[in-house]
């Protein structure tokens, strides 16, 4: 494809001087340096750390940990399934 440009002075003369060090043509050196450009990293903002803050949800009862929430979740399925069953004897 087709493009004008207008590009610095100083931008111009080093790629100029790329392309004669390197014997490649103008053309090639621009494309090369423009892919370099778009694909390397430095180009990229640094992302930030994330972070969620930590909220107290108060204590647990009966003994369960909240830090093993599967496991509460685990007691609370099986008192639910035994209930269901003692209601259908």
């Amino acid at each position: 494809m087709r493009t004008t440009l207008t590009i610095d002075d100083q931008l111009i003369a080093a790629l100029k001087e790329r392309a004669h060090r390197s014997g490649q043509s103008f053309k090639a050196v621009v494309n090369e340096a423009l892919r370099e450009g778009l694909t390397s990293s430095r180009g990229l903002p640094k992302a930030r750390r994330y972070r969620v803050p930590v909220h107290s949800l108060g204590a647990a009862s009966d003994g369960f940990n909240l830090d093993k929430a599967l496991e509460l979740a685990d007691a609370l399925e099986d008192e639910e399934l035994a209930r269901k069953l003692a209601m259908r004897k």
